[in-house]
């Protein structure tokens, strides 16, 4: 079905901009609303979700090897029950593909683009990454890697220039309410970490599967420093506004002004955005794809690619009317939606396959 190969560090530079592109606008004013001053600490917090998720993944692809969670789901718990847990994850993964398109259109149009029809910007980001998707698991990663430095530079460049609008007293007092409000702040962004659980759909076409869970946990890490590394920067310029604005990384890059030339570096948020938003886009396609394709027992996932991309749209469409559901959904809704499919399923599927498996084992030695 999928023929090509990709490498450890390739997974890990195309799960990197899969988490950190929708995190990166909204997590500090997010995080801001709980944990206040110490919002740089729910990142590290929220990433334990993503280095667990990571570790009940690659066990399971150890016991599975060459199938995805799609496959090893009916040996793990029956044909039937697979079936049904297959069909629950593939509703979840184009229903939440199509909110990211949504999202992601939401933020061009009311930030940039304020005449264009939502609905162009929405189909001409699923037709880019039908073509990408369709070009199969090597393209992507070919394509994230060529991308990942104009997702990286102009986030060091912009953190640069912003070094003299900086205050970093605005980081105390640190734990001045305790523990709880950086937890709570940790609870949305953790909803985004369990969506390393996509590697389940690249482990069996790495082409070092032994360095799978070592680059994968590198990716997690990755992203949590990137994360943390926001917050500081929003918190160090904005300090307590932090969190009534919207999209607080696009305020602090209006304060970049050198000698009235250089300045409104909102285009360059804007480039990391789309650049992050069309692999995460690809990602989560590319697994609802070859998933499906696996679901339906079919020998090519790429005849199914152009219609899945009609329906994540009329997902995107009609299951969110307006920009404030977006938000809830975000903020209510896929912290638990994501954990329970990406990491409490995966965990329970996990536990039945290591006592099926020591089971036969007992069984074998009784013999």
């Amino acid at each position: 079905m999928e023929k090509g190969k990709i490498s450890s560090l390739q997974m890990a530079i195309m799960m990197y901009p899969a988490i950190v592109a929708t995190a990166i606008l909204g997590v500090p004013s997010i995080t801001a609303k709980y944990a206040k001053a110490d919002l740089w600490l729910s990142p590290i917090l929220a990433s334990f979700i993503g280095f667990v998720t990571v570790y009940i993944t690659y066990k399971l692809h150890k016991l599975y090897p060459k199938q995805t969670v799609i496959q090893f789901s009916e040996h793990i718990i029956g044909r039937f029950a697979g079936k049904a847990l297959g069909f629950l994850l593939l509703f979840f993964y184009i229903q939440v593909t199509g909110e990211i398109i949504r999202s992601y259109a939401e933020f061009i149009v009311n930030s940039f683009l304020v005449n264009t029809p939502i609905s162009v910007i929405m189909a001409s980001m699923a037709f880019l990454c039908a073509l990408t998707v369709h070009g199969g698991l090597e393209t992507m990663g070919r394509v994230a890697q060529m991308f990942i430095p104009v997702f990286i530079v102009p986030f060091l460049i912009s953190i640069i220039l912003l070094s003299p609008d900086m205050e970093f007293k605005n980081i105390f007092p640190i734990l001045g309410d305790g523990m709880m409000p950086p937890i709570k702040g940790a609870i949305v962004p953790g909803g985004w970490f369990t969506e390393f659980f996509l590697i389940s759909f690249l482990l069996p076409f790495l082409a070092d599967q032994k360095k799978g869970m070592k680059y994968g946990m590198i990716s997690v890490f990755a992203v949590m420093m990137t994360l943390v590394a926001v917050n500081l920067i929003v918190l160090f310029v904005l300090g307590p506004a932090t969190s009534s604005k919207e999209y607080p990384l696009m305020n602090v890059a209006r304060y970049v002004s050198i000698a009235e030339f250089f300045e409104h570096l909102e285009s360059a948020v804007m480039a990391v955005w789309i650049v992050g938003a069309f692999v995460k886009i690809s990602v989560f396609y590319y697994a609802a794809a070859l998933g499906t394709a696996q679901w339906l027992n079919l020998s090519d996932y790429r005849p199914i690619v152009w219609p899945l991309g009609i329906l994540m749209l009329e997902f995107g469409f009609w299951s969110l009317p307006n920009i404030m559901e977006i938000g809830r959904f975000d903020v209510e809704l896929f912290p638990l939606y994501g954990l329970l499919f990406q990491t409490i399923i995966p965990l329970f599927l996990l536990m039945i396959a290591i006592a099926r498996k020591r089971k036969r084992l007992g069984s074998k030695k009784n013999d």
